[in-house]
C-alpha cells in the first residue's frame, strides 16, 4: 500500500523477535521435550497473536489515511473556490473548463464555460504562453482593469491517457498601472528652441518691424508651451529653452509640432519666413541626461537643415517638420574660420588622408582633389583614398588617374591603413556617417578627423571631430571645398583638372546651377572659373554612352504617377551603371509637367533594391526615404532595401508615400 513506509515507522517489525523466540524453543526440545512442546504451542499463540493484531492497526492506519484526504480534499475545493483572486482552468486549446466566482464578477458575462478564453478575454495571447518556457506571468486588460496573469500546465489523466490543462491566476494590478501612466505623463521634458535664420530675417527686415518680429515670435512660442504644464525662458536673441511634462509632449507629437507652421507664417514686417529647430529630450535616468538628449536632438534638427523638431527618447529619435528648403547664409565668415583652423591642422600633421563615401560621386571626388591640393599646397604628403572606378565619375577618374601624380596618390582602404600614423589628419568629405565612408576603419585609428559635408544629419556622425564644417544650406561639398582653399592663401595653386572636378561637383548636385543655388554657388564657380576651369571640359564629363541613355529612357517612358504629383519607376537590369541610370532617370522625371516628385527603384542583386529619390522642393524625399532606412536631401535623397523583390519594395515605398501625405493633413 502507498503507506507501507508511514506504517513501518508506526508497527514494529515482530518477526525477528518470533525468529529468535523460535530458536530458543528448538534449542529447549532439544534438552527437554515436554517444555519444548510447551513452548511450541505458546509460539504458534504468539504468531496467531501478532498477524491478528498486525490486521487491526493495518485496518485502522488505512481508515486514517483516507479520512485525512478526504478532509485536505476538501479543504482544498473550498480554498479553490473561495479564493479571493479570479482563477480559470482551460484546456490547451483556450477552451474554458472551469472558473470560480470572482472570475465570472471580472468579465461580467454570463455563460463563459466551453467557450474560448481569447473571445472572453481578447487582450489574453493564450498561445504566446505554449511558445514560451522562461516567462511565466502575463500582461491582460478586462474592461478598464489590467490583470498580471500567473499559470502553471497541470497534467492530468493516467500515465497512457495523459492530457493537460492550464491554470490561470488573474492577480489585478490597475492601480499600479495608473500609477505607473501617471509617473511617465509627469516626467520631465526638456525642450531647446532655436531660431535657425535670425540674423538673416533681422538684417532683411526694416528697423521699424524688427521688435515687432521678435514679439510675436515670442508670443506664439509662449503660447504654444502655456498650453499646457509648462514654462519657457529666453536666454538668448534666438534661443529658448522650455520645460514641461512628458503628458503634453505627447500631444504635441499628436499635433505634429503645428509651432513650425504657425512660425513659418509670421508676416509683421520680415521679408523671409522664419523657421526654427526644436530640440527635446525626455525619459533621461537624470535632469542632466534629459537636457543632453535635448540638445543632441536640437542638433541634429540643425543638422538636417532645419524647420524641424526632433525628439530623442532614450536612443529612439523621431522627426518632424522639415519642409522648407535650408537658408543660404550670406556670411562668409564661418568659412573664413573655418579654412584658417583647417590650414593650422594641415600645418602641424605628418600627412593627410582624403576619403569621401562609398561609390563616389563627382562632388565626393571633386571635394577629394580641392583638400588634396590644400595639403600639397602646404608641401604635405597627401592621398586619396578610392575603392575604384565607378560610372558617376567614370570620365573624370579615367582623366586624373592618367596623370602620374594621382595614380600614385590615390589609394585604397588597405594601403590608407598602412600609411597611417598618430600624426596623420583624416578629411572625410561628402559624408558624414562613419559606416558611410570610403574606408571606416581609418576614423578608429586617429582621433585627427575633420568633417566636411553638405548633407542632411541622420541618426549616425562621425563623432570626437577636431574640426566639422557641416552646412545644410550649401549647394555641394565641393562649394564648401573651394571657399575653403581659396581663404587658405591669397594666391592660391590649383590644377586645371582639380578646378574642372569642384565644378564638376557643384554642378551634379545643383543639376546644372537649378537647385539649391545660391549666391555663393555662383562666387564659387566663378572662383573655379578664372582658376582656369573649363566649362565644356566640365560638361563632357557629364556625357553617356548611347545604351545609357536609351536606358534612362526606357525608365521614363515606364513611369507611374501617384497622388498626382509623384512619379515611379523600375529599373531591373543589373548592371554596373543601373545606380546612374537610376539617379540620372529620377531627375528626369521631375521635367514632366505636374510631377513635384520623383523615384526610381533599381536592382543592385538579387537580394538589394536601391531607391533614388528627387523632388522640386514641395515634397521633402528625405522624410519618405528615412522611413525605409534610407537618407539625403529635401530635393535628393536615396535608400536601400534587402532581401524583397522589386514588387515588394515598390508596394512599400507607395505605402510610405501614402503615409506621407496623410501626415501632412493632420
Amino acid at each position: 500500500m502507498r503507506n507501507s513506509r508511514f506504517f513501518k515507522m508506526l508497527v514494529p517489525d515482530t518477526r525477528i523477535y518470533l525468529f529468535i523466540i523460535t530458536v530458543l524453543i528448538i534449542v529447549i526440545s532439544i534438552y527437554n521435550h515436554i517444555i519444548g512442546i510447551v513452548g511450541i504451542f505458546l509460539l504458534t499463540y504468539l504468531i496467531y497473536y501478532n498477524l491478528k493484531t498486525t490486521n487491526i492497526r493495518r485496518e485502522e492506519w488505512t481508515q486514517y489515511i483516507e479520512g485525512l484526504s478526504s478532509d485536505i480534499d476538501s479543504a482544498t475545493k473550498q480554498s479553490i473556490l473561495n479564493m479571493p483572486i479570479p482563477l480559470t482552468m482551460v484546456e490547451i486549446d483556450g477552451t474554458i473548463k472551469w472558473y470560480n466566482r470572482k472570475f465570472l464578477e471580472v468579465v461580467g458575462t454570463q455563460g463563459i464555460l466551453e467557450k474560448d478564453i481569447d473571445d472572453i478575454v481578447p487582450s489574453f495571447d493564450l498561445q504566446s504562453i505554449l511558445k514560451e518556457d522562461t516567462e511565466k506571468t502575463k500582461k491582460a486588460k478586462i474592461q478598464d482593469r489590467s490583470f498580471r496573469v500567473l499559470y502553471n500546465v497541470i497534467k492530468t489523466g493516467k500515465s497512457y491517457d495523459t492530457s493537460y490543462v492550464i491554470m490561470l491566476y488573474w492577480v489585478e494590478d490597475t492601480k499600479y498601472q495608473l500609477l505607473k501612466k501617471k509617473h511617465n505623463e509627469e516626467k520631465l521634458v526638456t525642450a531647446l528652441i532655436q531660431i535657425d535664420n535670425f540674423d538673416e530675417v533681422m538684417q532683411t527686415t526694416e528697423d521699424a518691424n524688427k521688435p515687432l518680429v521678435i514679439a510675436e515670435i515670442d508670443h506664439k512660442l509662449n503660447l504654444w508651451v502655456n498650453k499646457g504644464k509648462g514654462f519657457m525662458r529666453k536666454y538668448a536673441d534666438d534661443k529658448f529653452l522650455a520645460v514641461f511634462d512628458k503628458e503634453d509632449l505627447e500631444k504635441l507629437e499628436i499635433k505634429r509640432f503645428d509651432i513650425l507652421d504657425e512660425v513659418r507664417e509670421i508676416n509683421v514686417g520680415n521679408k523671409i519666413p522664419i523657421t526654427l529647430s526644436v530640440g527635446i529630450g525626455t525619459d533621461g535616468k537624470t535632469p542632466m541626461e534629459t537636457f543632453e538628449f535635448a540638445n543632441g536632438a536640437k542638433d541634429l534638427a540643425l543638422g538636417r537643415g532645419g524647420d524641424q523638431a526632433a525628439v530623442k527618447k532614450n536612443d529612439k529619435i523621431s522627426f518632424y517638420g522639415g519642409k522648407t528648403k535650408a537658408v543660404e547664409k550670406r556670411t562668409k565668415v564661418k568659412a573664413r574660420v573655418i579654412a584658417y583652423a583647417l590650414r593650422e591642422l594641415i600645418e602641424q600633421s605628418s600627412g593627410v588622408i582624403v576619403m569621401g563615401h562609398k561609390h563616389a560621386d563627382l562632388d565626393a571626388l571633386g571635394a577629394a582633389l580641392g583638400i588634396y591640393r590644400a595639403a600639397k599646397n602646404r608641401d604635405k604628403d597627401a592621398s586619396i583614398v578610392l575603392s575604384g572606378n565607378n560610372p558617376s565619375i567614370g570620365c573624370l577618374y579615367e582623366k586624373i588617374i592618367s596623370r602620374e601624380e594621382y595614380k600614385k596618390n590615390i589609394i585604397t582602404c588597405e594601403e590608407a591603413k598602412t600609411k597611417m600614423d598618430d600624426n596623420t589628419l583624416v578629411v572625410v568629405v561628402d559624408t558624414h556617417r562613419p559606416n558611410f565612408t570610403e574606408c571606416p576603419e581609418l576614423l578608429e585609428k586617429t582621433d585627427n578627423v575633420v568633417v566636411i559635408d553638405h548633407h542632411r544629419r541622420g541618426t549616425e556622425f562621425i563623432e570626437n571631430t577636431v574640426l566639422t564644417y557641416h552646412e545644410t544650406y550649401v549647394s555641394s561639398t565641393s562649394e564648401m571645398v573651394t571657399e575653403i582653399l581659396f581663404y587658405m592663401e591669397e594666391k592660391v595653386k590649383i590644377e586645371m583638372i582639380e578646378a574642372e572636378a569642384l565644378l564638376a561637383g557643384i554642378a551634379i548636385d545643383t543639376k546644372n546651377f537649378t537647385f539649391k543655388t545660391g549666391v555663393r554657388t555662383f562666387e564659387a564657380a566663378a572662383l573655379l572659373r578664372r582658376a582656369g576651369a573649363d566649362t565644356t571640359a566640365v560638361k563632357q564629363l557629364f556625357q553617356d554612352d548611347l545604351n545609357t541613355v536609351i536606358a534612362r529612357g526606357e525608365v521614363v517612358k515606364k513611369a507611374d504617377i501617384v497622388r498626382d504629383v509623384v512619379a515611379i519607376s523600375t529599373y531591373e537590369e543589373e548592371i554596373e551603371a543601373s545606380p546612374l541610370i537610376a539617379a540620372q532617370a529620377a531627375d528626369e522625371l521631375l521635367n514632366i509637367k505636374g510631377v513635384q516628385a520623383s523615384f526610381v527603384l533599381g536592382k543592385k542583386d538579387d537580394k538589394m533594391i536601391y531607391i533614388s529619390g528627387r523632388s522640386m522642393g514641395d515634397i521633402n524625399v528625405q522624410v519618405i526615404l528615412e522611413k525605409l532606412g534610407g537618407g539625403g536631401h529635401l530635393t535628393v535623397a536615396g535608400a536601400q532595401l534587402e532581401d524583397i523583390t522589386m514588387e515588394e519594395a515598390k508596394k512599400k515605398l507607395e505605402n510610405t508615400i501614402e503615409e506621407y501625405f496623410e501626415e501632412g493633413k493632420e
